[in-house]
């Protein structure tokens, strides 16, 4: 029963990185903390949108805020969220290459 509520956490955690925009947030942030503004402008979303996935990450404990005058500033609250998705992406380079050579076996016959 206790660790159903592990798992839950863990599968809740999950949810939340599993958008696209998320994704491209946190990637965004890598280089260090940036304004609303600045993440609306240059991943090309509405304001309503971004903060609401800013918010979302920012309640997972992925990301962490500031407010400097009218301007809300975000970053990456723990760089092992690189580490956690590095495996990922070096995973689905694998599945790449490997769907890459069935389709060109496919494409002899």
């Amino acid at each position: 029963m206790k660790h159903d509520l592990i798992y839950q956490i863990k599968a809740d955690f999950l949810k939340t990185l599993a958008h696209p925009m998320r994704l491209k947030i946190i990637e965004e942030l890598k280089s260090g903390e940036k304004s609303v503004g600045y993440l609306t402008k240059n991943l090309n979303v509405g304001q309503p949108s971004i903060s609401r996935h800013l918010i979302a990450l920012r309640n997972a404990g992925v990301l962490i805020s500031r407010q400097e005058k009218t301007s809300v500033y975000y970053a990456i609250a723990d760089q092992d969220i690189f580490t956690f998705l590095r495996p990922i992406a070096l995973m689905l380079r694998k599945q790449f290459k490997s769907s890459e050579k069935v389709l060109r076996t496919l494409g002899k016959n």
